[in-house]
């Protein structure tokens, strides 16, 4: 999910989603799911990336001019096997 132009005193729901979220569905082993927060220079200012694989936070950041993260955390996410369903 990409929100930008968030007021400073708000939460995400204040921004302009500009990329939906989508929940984690791994295929097989363990992924890792980042959140990173940066601080806009300017509203208005953050070009949409045309497609979400191989995304590159660091390109899409420096192509932005969004500088350094302010935050991050970061979750795992794993399929179950089928013997561990229930």
């Amino acid at each position: 999910r990409i929100v930008t132009d968030i007021p400073g005193t708000t939460d995400a729901s204040f921004g302009r989603e500009v990329i939906s979220y989508e929940s984690p569905k791994p295929n097989i082993g363990i992924h890792r799911f980042i959140f990173v927060l940066f601080k806009q220079k300017r509203r208005q200012t953050v070009t949409v990336p045309s497609f979400r694989d191989h995304f590159n936070t660091r390109q899409f950041a420096a192509e932005n001019d969004l500088g350094l993260p302010v935050a991050a955390v970061y979750f795992n996410c794993q399929r179950e096997t089928a013997a561990r369903r229930r």
